[in-house]
């Protein structure tokens, strides 16, 4: 299985390229863009912490445990790749099973309920599970997260439970995480609620 193979994936909305350090300049506009960092229950880089993040999933990718995505709002005038908006991951990665976690995701906050984060899910999880064979498909998150939460509870994905103190965020405190996971049965039922989704006008 070649699940470490960087891939671009392209959606209706959305263009997933592998992660590169020439997106450096991009991912900081795209972060500056509702200064996201400053979002306590979550990881998104300050400016100058850009270059360090992307040599973090880089090398994760080359560990075996990552495949990072930088994501690109399809240009509408010409069909292609446009602007940058943020960035997305298959992570902790079990080669073995296979399975995957998607995470470690965050979009520009102008490109909120444009369509960008569904059509980033349809893509991550349409390979995941018809190229990549996985069984299942796990996210995770910040149990005070309740936009996270609500936007993995609308893909469809079953509560597993909750890690207790599982992890220390940034500034050091202790965080709750939420686990989240969709079966290879329940991919089908899913993918067309995704693409329903995506079919509507924006």
């Amino acid at each position: 299985m070649s699940i470490l193979r960087p891939i671009t994936l392209t959606g209706k909305y959305v263009v997933l390229e592998p992660l590169s350090p020439d997106h450096h300049d991009g991912l900081v506009e795209a972060a500056r863009d509702g200064e996201l960092w400053q979002l306590w229950y979550t990881s998104v880089p300050a400016p100058e912490e850009m270059a360090a993040e992307i040599e973090r999933r880089l090398a994760l990718q080359d560990s075996g445990s990552m495949l990072p995505f930088t994501t690109r709002l399809i240009d509408p005038a010409t069909g292609g790749p446009g602007g940058v908006i943020g960035m997305t991951s298959y992570m902790n990665i079990d080669a073995a099973t296979p399975r995957v976690e998607i995470g470690s995701t965050w979009n520009a906050a102008s490109a909120h309920a444009s369509g960008s984060n569904p059509d980033s899910k349809l893509l991550l999880l349409r390979h995941a599970f018809e190229t990549l064979g996985c069984p299942a498909v796990e996210f995770r998150t910040h149990w005070l997260n309740h936009q996270s939460r609500d936007a993995i509870a609308r893909l469809g994905a079953k509560q597993d439970g909750v890690l207790r103190s599982h992890t220390r965020s940034s500034d050091g405190a202790l965080r709750d995480t939420v686990v989240y996971s969709i079966l290879e049965h329940e991919w089908p039922m899913v993918r067309n609620a995704l693409e329903f989704r995506l079919a509507r006008p924006r």
